[in-house]
Protein backbone atom coordinates (compact mmCIF):
# COMPACT_ATOMS: atom_id res chain seq x y z
CA UNK A 1 0.00 0.00 0.00
CA UNK A 2 1.44 3.27 -1.37
CA UNK A 3 0.67 5.39 1.42
CA UNK A 4 1.14 2.92 4.19
CA UNK A 5 1.45 4.96 7.97
CA UNK A 6 4.39 4.14 9.65
CA UNK A 7 3.32 5.25 13.42
CA UNK A 8 -0.05 4.93 14.21
CA UNK A 9 -1.34 5.03 17.95
CA UNK A 10 -4.22 3.84 19.37
CA UNK A 11 -4.40 6.09 22.27
CA UNK A 12 -6.65 8.81 22.91
CA UNK A 13 -7.07 12.66 22.35
CA UNK A 14 -7.68 14.23 25.51
CA UNK A 15 -8.45 17.55 27.01
CA UNK A 16 -6.44 17.90 29.80
CA UNK A 17 -7.69 20.29 32.84
CA UNK A 18 -5.33 20.75 35.55
CA UNK A 19 -5.98 22.01 39.24
CA UNK A 20 -3.85 22.85 41.91
CA UNK A 21 -4.58 23.24 45.12
CA UNK A 22 -2.73 23.17 49.05
CA UNK A 23 -3.36 19.88 51.22
CA UNK A 24 -6.61 22.01 52.47
CA UNK A 25 -7.68 22.49 48.84
CA UNK A 26 -7.00 25.60 48.42
CA UNK A 27 -6.24 26.73 45.15
CA UNK A 28 -2.82 28.03 44.65
CA UNK A 29 -2.33 28.07 40.96
CA UNK A 30 -5.19 29.35 38.49
CA UNK A 31 -6.15 26.37 36.64
CA UNK A 32 -5.26 25.80 32.80
CA UNK A 33 -6.60 23.32 29.99
CA UNK A 34 -4.10 22.22 27.47
CA UNK A 35 -4.14 19.61 24.78
CA UNK A 36 -3.52 15.68 26.30
CA UNK A 37 -3.83 12.31 25.88
CA UNK A 38 -0.78 9.29 25.04
CA UNK A 39 -1.96 9.19 21.52
CA UNK A 40 -1.31 12.70 21.24
CA UNK A 41 1.92 13.07 22.97
CA UNK A 42 2.62 9.60 21.01
CA UNK A 43 2.00 11.18 17.83
CA UNK A 44 3.65 13.81 18.51
CA UNK A 45 7.09 12.19 19.60
CA UNK A 46 6.81 10.74 16.42
CA UNK A 47 6.36 13.71 14.11
CA UNK A 48 9.25 15.27 15.26
CA UNK A 49 11.13 12.65 13.30
CA UNK A 50 8.93 11.94 10.73
CA UNK A 51 6.65 13.83 7.92
CA UNK A 52 3.47 14.23 9.04
CA UNK A 53 1.87 11.93 6.42
CA UNK A 54 3.90 9.36 8.05
CA UNK A 55 2.06 9.64 11.49
CA UNK A 56 -1.54 8.97 12.16
CA UNK A 57 -3.94 8.64 14.82
CA UNK A 58 -7.88 9.09 15.08
CA UNK A 59 -9.56 11.83 17.28
CA UNK A 60 -12.87 11.76 18.17
CA UNK A 61 -14.34 15.26 17.66
CA UNK A 62 -17.21 15.93 20.05
CA UNK A 63 -20.21 18.32 19.65
CA UNK A 64 -18.32 20.90 21.52
CA UNK A 65 -14.94 20.42 20.05
CA UNK A 66 -13.35 23.61 20.38
CA UNK A 67 -11.94 25.06 16.79
CA UNK A 68 -8.86 26.59 18.44
CA UNK A 69 -7.86 23.57 19.58
CA UNK A 70 -8.33 22.13 15.97
CA UNK A 71 -6.12 24.92 14.18
CA UNK A 72 -3.65 23.88 16.89
CA UNK A 73 -3.06 20.54 15.98
CA UNK A 74 -3.53 21.34 12.21
CA UNK A 75 -0.17 23.17 12.27
CA UNK A 76 2.25 19.67 13.01
CA UNK A 77 0.38 18.67 10.04
CA UNK A 78 -3.58 17.86 8.79
CA UNK A 79 -2.19 14.44 7.04
CA UNK A 80 -2.01 13.12 10.67
CA UNK A 81 -4.76 13.67 12.08
CA UNK A 82 -8.32 11.94 11.47
CA UNK A 83 -11.18 13.59 12.69
CA UNK A 84 -13.98 11.12 13.64
CA UNK A 85 -17.20 12.98 14.03
CA UNK A 86 -19.09 12.35 17.66
CA UNK A 87 -22.31 14.34 16.95
CA UNK A 88 -23.89 12.67 19.84
CA UNK A 89 -20.93 13.03 22.82
CA UNK A 90 -18.77 15.47 24.30
CA UNK A 91 -14.94 15.43 23.13
CA UNK A 92 -12.82 13.84 26.37
CA UNK A 93 -11.85 15.55 28.99
CA UNK A 94 -10.13 14.43 31.95
CA UNK A 95 -8.91 16.34 35.30
CA UNK A 96 -5.23 16.41 36.60
CA UNK A 97 -5.52 17.24 40.29
CA UNK A 98 -1.83 18.18 41.90
CA UNK A 99 -2.37 18.74 45.63
CA UNK A 100 1.87 19.08 47.10
CA UNK A 101 3.34 15.94 45.67
CA UNK A 102 0.05 14.03 44.50
CA UNK A 103 -1.31 13.51 40.95
CA UNK A 104 -5.10 12.25 40.96
CA UNK A 105 -6.26 11.76 37.44
CA UNK A 106 -9.99 11.34 36.86
CA UNK A 107 -12.05 11.16 33.42
CA UNK A 108 -15.02 14.20 33.24
CA UNK A 109 -16.76 12.85 29.94
CA UNK A 110 -16.88 8.93 29.04
CA UNK A 111 -13.84 7.61 26.99
CA UNK A 112 -14.40 6.59 23.56
CA UNK A 113 -12.22 3.56 22.63
CA UNK A 114 -10.07 3.10 19.57
CA UNK A 115 -9.74 -0.44 17.72
CA UNK A 116 -7.27 -1.50 15.24
CA UNK A 117 -10.62 -2.27 13.07
CA UNK A 118 -11.53 1.76 13.13
CA UNK A 119 -8.32 2.50 11.30
CA UNK A 120 -9.57 -0.07 8.40
CA UNK A 121 -11.46 2.42 5.42
CA UNK A 122 -8.77 5.38 6.59
CA UNK A 123 -5.52 6.65 5.92
CA UNK A 124 -4.65 5.20 9.07
CA UNK A 125 -5.29 1.77 7.67
CA UNK A 126 -2.65 -1.07 8.60
CA UNK A 127 0.67 0.73 9.47
CA UNK A 128 3.48 -0.17 9.76
CA UNK A 129 3.90 0.12 13.70
CA UNK A 130 1.01 0.23 16.03
CA UNK A 131 1.33 1.97 19.61
CA UNK A 132 -1.19 1.17 22.17
CA UNK A 133 -1.67 2.21 25.99
CA UNK A 134 -4.40 0.19 28.18
CA UNK A 135 -4.74 -2.52 30.42
CA UNK A 136 -3.51 -6.41 29.68
CA UNK A 137 -7.35 -7.19 29.34
CA UNK A 138 -7.58 -4.58 26.62
CA UNK A 139 -4.58 -5.37 24.98
CA UNK A 140 -5.44 -9.12 24.75
CA UNK A 141 -8.70 -7.62 22.47
CA UNK A 142 -6.60 -5.09 20.30
CA UNK A 143 -3.98 -7.48 19.53
CA UNK A 144 -6.67 -10.49 18.69
CA UNK A 145 -8.42 -8.16 16.08
CA UNK A 146 -4.79 -7.46 14.95
CA UNK A 147 -4.49 -10.98 13.93
CA UNK A 148 -7.88 -10.93 12.38
CA UNK A 149 -6.83 -8.51 9.99
CA UNK A 150 -5.57 -10.03 6.98
CA UNK A 151 -1.96 -9.72 5.66
CA UNK A 152 -0.98 -7.34 8.28
CA UNK A 153 1.63 -7.61 10.85
CA UNK A 154 2.83 -4.81 12.58
CA UNK A 155 5.17 -3.95 14.69
CA UNK A 156 3.65 -3.73 18.46
CA UNK A 157 4.35 -1.48 20.86
CA UNK A 158 2.65 -1.78 23.98
CA UNK A 159 2.29 0.87 27.23
CA UNK A 160 0.44 -0.43 30.02
CA UNK A 161 -1.81 2.15 31.74
CA UNK A 162 -0.66 2.64 35.52
CA UNK A 163 -3.74 1.74 37.27
CA UNK A 164 -3.14 -2.08 35.39
CA UNK A 165 0.28 -2.28 36.58
CA UNK A 166 -0.44 -3.91 39.89
CA UNK A 167 0.71 -8.04 41.29
CA UNK A 168 -3.35 -8.63 40.63
CA UNK A 169 -2.91 -8.03 36.59
CA UNK A 170 0.62 -9.97 35.85
CA UNK A 171 -1.43 -12.90 34.71
CA UNK A 172 -3.22 -11.29 32.65
CA UNK A 173 -0.36 -9.10 31.26
CA UNK A 174 1.64 -12.43 30.38
CA UNK A 175 -1.35 -13.74 28.37
CA UNK A 176 -0.56 -11.01 26.00
CA UNK A 177 3.50 -10.80 26.37
CA UNK A 178 3.89 -13.29 23.55
CA UNK A 179 2.28 -10.64 20.92
CA UNK A 180 3.88 -7.92 22.30
CA UNK A 181 7.05 -6.56 20.21
CA UNK A 182 8.11 -3.95 22.81
CA UNK A 183 6.83 -4.28 25.99
CA UNK A 184 7.15 -0.72 28.06
CA UNK A 185 6.04 0.25 31.47
CA UNK A 186 8.02 2.96 33.18
CA UNK A 187 9.97 2.30 36.19
CA UNK A 188 7.66 2.47 39.07
CA UNK A 189 5.16 0.46 37.12
CA UNK A 190 7.09 -2.47 36.19
CA UNK A 191 8.39 -2.58 39.83
CA UNK A 192 4.96 -3.14 41.33
CA UNK A 193 3.91 -5.20 38.84
CA UNK A 194 6.78 -7.80 39.92
CA UNK A 195 6.48 -7.00 43.55
CA UNK A 196 9.97 -5.70 43.59
CA UNK A 197 10.38 -2.93 46.66
CA UNK A 198 10.96 0.57 44.99
CA UNK A 199 14.01 2.36 46.18
CA UNK A 200 14.18 6.10 46.35
CA UNK A 201 16.09 7.64 44.71
CA UNK A 202 15.44 5.11 42.07
CA UNK A 203 18.84 2.69 41.62
CA UNK A 204 19.28 0.82 38.14
CA UNK A 205 19.64 -3.09 39.70
CA UNK A 206 15.99 -3.53 40.11
CA UNK A 207 15.14 -1.83 37.17
CA UNK A 208 17.28 -4.45 35.39
CA UNK A 209 15.75 -6.99 36.61
CA UNK A 210 12.73 -6.22 36.47
CA UNK A 211 13.52 -5.94 32.67
CA UNK A 212 15.05 -9.15 32.59
CA UNK A 213 12.08 -11.21 34.46
CA UNK A 214 9.24 -9.14 32.24
CA UNK A 215 11.65 -10.78 29.30
CA UNK A 216 11.22 -14.13 30.19
CA UNK A 217 7.85 -13.74 31.45
CA UNK A 218 7.68 -13.65 27.50
CA UNK A 219 7.85 -10.36 25.55
CA UNK A 220 8.34 -11.11 22.30
CA UNK A 221 11.67 -8.92 21.41
CA UNK A 222 12.06 -5.89 23.70
CA UNK A 223 11.38 -4.47 27.07
CA UNK A 224 12.34 -1.00 27.72
CA UNK A 225 11.59 -0.07 30.78
CA UNK A 226 11.36 4.08 31.61
CA UNK A 227 13.47 5.75 34.36
CA UNK A 228 13.23 9.21 34.71
CA UNK A 229 16.25 11.10 35.23
CA UNK A 230 18.62 7.53 34.92
CA UNK A 231 17.35 7.76 31.40
CA UNK A 232 16.09 4.15 29.87
CA UNK A 233 17.45 0.79 29.98
CA UNK A 234 16.96 -1.28 26.80
CA UNK A 235 16.71 -5.12 27.01
CA UNK A 236 16.23 -7.29 24.16
CA UNK A 237 16.32 -11.05 23.46
CA UNK A 238 18.91 -11.11 21.24
CA UNK A 239 21.71 -7.84 22.03
CA UNK A 240 21.25 -7.73 26.21
CA UNK A 241 20.33 -4.85 28.17
CA UNK A 242 21.82 -1.24 27.67
CA UNK A 243 20.80 2.11 29.29
CA UNK A 244 20.07 5.43 27.20
CA UNK A 245 20.84 8.49 29.62
CA UNK A 246 18.08 10.84 30.05
CA UNK A 247 18.64 14.04 27.67
CA UNK A 248 18.66 16.94 30.43
CA UNK A 249 21.67 15.70 33.17
CA UNK A 250 20.81 16.70 36.70
CA UNK A 251 22.48 20.11 36.28
CA UNK A 252 20.28 20.83 33.80
CA UNK A 253 16.91 20.46 36.04
CA UNK A 254 15.70 23.98 34.97
CA UNK A 255 14.81 22.53 31.56
CA UNK A 256 12.30 20.35 32.98
CA UNK A 257 8.93 21.74 33.54
CA UNK A 258 6.53 19.20 32.83
CA UNK A 259 7.07 15.26 32.66
CA UNK A 260 3.02 15.24 31.48
CA UNK A 261 3.32 13.42 28.03
CA UNK A 262 7.17 12.74 28.30
CA UNK A 263 6.65 8.79 28.65
CA UNK A 264 4.38 8.51 25.58
CA UNK A 265 6.30 10.66 23.33
CA UNK A 266 9.13 8.52 24.08
CA UNK A 267 7.35 6.07 22.63
CA UNK A 268 6.78 7.60 19.63
CA UNK A 269 10.24 8.67 19.16
CA UNK A 270 11.23 5.23 19.31
CA UNK A 271 8.89 3.93 16.35
CA UNK A 272 10.38 7.04 14.18
CA UNK A 273 13.84 5.87 15.52
CA UNK A 274 13.26 2.21 14.52
CA UNK A 275 12.01 3.05 11.33
CA UNK A 276 15.32 5.98 10.40
CA UNK A 277 17.76 3.62 12.10
CA UNK A 278 17.27 0.32 10.33
CA UNK A 279 15.32 -1.44 13.15
CA UNK A 280 18.53 -1.04 15.46
CA UNK A 281 16.22 0.01 18.73
CA UNK A 282 19.19 1.67 20.66
CA UNK A 283 19.79 3.44 18.38
CA UNK A 284 15.64 4.30 18.31
CA UNK A 285 16.04 4.84 21.91
CA UNK A 286 18.42 7.97 21.95
CA UNK A 287 15.39 9.16 19.20
CA UNK A 288 13.21 8.28 21.60
CA UNK A 289 14.78 10.27 24.51
CA UNK A 290 15.18 13.76 22.39
CA UNK A 291 11.69 13.45 21.67
CA UNK A 292 11.27 13.03 25.50
CA UNK A 293 13.45 16.01 25.74
CA UNK A 294 11.31 18.52 23.34
CA UNK A 295 7.81 17.40 25.48
CA UNK A 296 9.16 18.52 29.13
CA UNK A 297 10.31 21.86 28.33
CA UNK A 298 6.80 23.69 29.04
CA UNK A 299 2.82 22.67 29.99
CA UNK A 300 1.63 21.12 26.66
CA UNK A 301 3.10 20.12 23.33
CA UNK A 302 6.34 21.30 22.11
CA UNK A 303 6.53 24.36 19.26
CA UNK A 304 7.03 23.71 16.31
CA UNK A 305 9.42 27.22 15.67
CA UNK A 306 11.00 26.88 12.13
CA UNK A 307 9.84 24.21 8.95
CA UNK A 308 10.74 24.34 4.95
CA UNK A 309 8.55 21.19 4.79
CA UNK A 310 11.27 18.91 5.53
CA UNK A 311 11.43 16.83 8.74
CA UNK A 312 15.20 16.93 9.05
CA UNK A 313 15.62 20.78 9.14
CA UNK A 314 12.47 21.15 11.09
CA UNK A 315 12.80 23.16 14.84
CA UNK A 316 11.70 22.46 17.62
CA UNK A 317 11.54 25.06 20.73
CA UNK A 318 13.90 26.53 18.56
CA UNK A 319 16.36 23.91 18.85
CA UNK A 320 17.60 21.59 16.07
CA UNK A 321 15.88 17.56 16.89
CA UNK A 322 18.90 16.24 14.88
CA UNK A 323 21.61 19.05 17.08
CA UNK A 324 19.84 16.84 20.22
CA UNK A 325 20.35 13.55 18.91
CA UNK A 326 24.09 14.13 18.07
CA UNK A 327 24.88 15.54 21.17
CA UNK A 328 23.09 11.91 22.93
CA UNK A 329 25.18 9.86 20.54
CA UNK A 330 28.17 11.59 21.38
CA UNK A 331 28.04 10.76 24.79
CA UNK A 332 27.37 7.20 24.45
CA UNK A 333 30.22 7.03 22.44
CA UNK A 334 32.71 8.65 24.68
CA UNK A 335 31.31 6.55 27.71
Amino acid sequence: MANTKTFVTLGMFIIDEFSYTDPDGNAIKASTSEIGGGGTYSAIGARIWLPAEQVGMIIDKGYDFPPEIESKLKIYGDEMWFFRPQEKARTTRALNLYTSDHRGFEYLTPRIRITPKDLACTTLDRPKMLHFICSPTRASVILSEVQEIESWNPLTIYEPIPDSCVPEQLDALIRVLSSVDILSPNAEEAQSLLSIPMIKPSEKPPIEEAAQRLLELGTKSTVIIRSGGLGAYVLTRERGGKWIDAFWSENEVSKIVDVTGAGNSFLGGLSAGLHLGNGDVYEAAIYATVSASFVIEQSGLPAITQSDNSSASMQWNHDSPLRRLEVLKNRHRTE
